[in-house]
């Protein structure tokens, strides 16, 4: 058994059809993974087989034309566009003589160099860990193996056992840390019902545009790149919208065919934000032309997380490569289905704010209502809703705010707390005191 060799940056891909021949498509974006994982393809070998050897996966055929092929094009790092076993990546390691990562081990070393929250950094070491407490046996030669005899017994066997205890015990401290964070999330979430607001999260496949469409949305300056996984750590801003109260917009992690199970079990708290969503906003690239393997792939994910259950509303991105012009499609009852636009060139964009405004529906009504120092609940219930723009004391203790609110929402609060029924519109606000409504022209909020 040789030693591991290092990691290097000159990477050799391999893809194998099983059963059928590689799809290019496929190749293409196996190829973006390994540069948005700062690696330099060199060469690229594909075949067909009816199923996976045993030993190596490719067959022994194939893994001595790796070897060839690598030293030929001086690679030092071959990577699998598959799932390998731990004894198939180490026995191609062993006759290739270079270091030889799977599809797993790739997507968890660019999460790792993406994350930037504390949150995304504990959730990608834990998905690490779990992956590399299976390569652990016979991984390195330098621990030499227990054996009979005086003078001959090793320290390799012990020091593997204290590798994978270590991992283990550091597994259950991260776990630890996740459970407390996502108690935290949870807290949040509860203050957020609270005031209710609702919520839409951006999901589809990476490098739809998700994060383009999140920034020109909200003003937000996350980080754009035409790569995989460019962003990782989700984001959160308020969007205004026409008409209708405001929303909490989410833009979160990109999903991708074959995600790595340890990635969606330690990501699950994170995109627990997508299951909480009253709305998917879905982001599908409409210039690929394995879009509609993308969307069940996405869904896929979405039913792994248990978030299958959040309407959708379809976002058909990039209309421009197509040469088409923005425009949104309807169902059979009416509602709006699909929006057709380009976020890079801004085309559409009205259309997505209106279809946002008709889905979440309510009318933002500015009222001002004059409150008596009985009403102090329903002053209190205003302010935690974020509602007030203006607020001036009168003379009998009471006060005077300047309200912008949905009108249902408006209604229930007057109900609710024994005020006069308003009939609020933005020409004709109304004034809640001495048990009669007014209308008069809404004073300008103060700054």
């Amino acid at each position: 058994m040789v030693d591991r060799p290092r990691s290097g940056e000159r990477a050799l891909l391999v893809r194998i059809g099983l059963g059928s021949p590689v799809v290019p498509a496929e190749l293409a974006e196996f190829e973006a993974l390994a540069r948005s994982a700062g690696a330099i393809p060199v060469g690229s070998v594909t075949g067909s087989r009816s199923r996976p050897d045993p030993r190596y996966f490719v067959g022994s055929g194939k893994a001595e034309e790796l070897k060839t092929r690598a030293t030929e094009w001086g690679a030092d790092l071959i990577l699998i566009d598959h799932g390998l076993s731990p004894s198939q990546e180490r026995n191609l390691e062993k006759l290739t003589e270079r270091r030889v990562l799977d599809r797993s081990g790739l997507i968890l070393d660019i999460f790792a160099q993406r994350a930037r929250s504390h949150e995304g950094k504990l959730q990608v070491e834990l998905a690490q860990l779990k992956h590399l407490s299976t390569r652990l046996v016979r991984g390195w030669t330098h621990l030499e193996r227990q054996k009979g005899g005086i003078g001959l017994r090793g320290p390799g066997e012990t020091q593997l056992e204290t590798d994978r205890r270590l991992i283990n015990n550091r597994i259950r401290t991260l776990n630890r840390r996740l459970e407390r964070l996502a108690l935290q999330r949870a807290t949040g979430r509860q203050t957020r019902a609270q005031v209710p607001v609702p919520s839409a999260a951006l999901v589809g496949y990476t490098n739809a545009g998700k994060s383009t469409l999140f920034n020109v949305l909200t003003g937000a300056a996350s980080y754009v790149a035409d790569q995989l996984f460019a962003t990782l750590d989700p984001t959160v801003r308020r969007l205004k919208l026409p008409h209708a109260p405001e929303i909490v917009l989410a833009d979160t992690v990109g999903f991708i065919r074959e995600l790595p199970h340890e990635l969606v079990a330690a990501f699950r708290s994170t995109l627990l934000e997508a299951r909480e969503a009253d709305l998917h906003l879905h982001v599908i690239d409409a210039a690929d032309p394995e879009r509609s393997e993308r969307i069940e792939q996405v869904n896929e994910v979405l039913r792994s997380i248990g978030a299958d259950h959040v309407p959708q509303l379809e976002i058909y991105n990039k209309v421009d490569l197509l040469g088409e012009e923005p425009r949104l499609e309807r169902d059979e009852e009416g509602a709006i289905k699909r929006i057709w636009l380009s976020a890079a060139g801004g085309a559409g964009l009205g259309l997505l704010r209106e279809a946002l405004a008709e889905r979440f529906g309510a009318r933002l009504a500015r009222v001002v209502l004059r409150l008596e120092p009985r009403h102090g609940r329903a002053r209190a219930e205003l302010f935690r809703r974020a509602a007030v723009l203006d607020e001036r004391v009168t003379e009998g203790g009471g006060w005077e705010l300047t309200v912008e609110l949905a009108e249902r929402d408006l209604t229930e609060l007057c109900r609710r707390e024994g005020l006069p029924l308003p009939e609020p519109t933005s020409d004709a606000p109304c004034l809640a005191g001495g048990g009669f409504l007014q209308s008069r022209p809404a004073a300008a909020p103060s700054l």
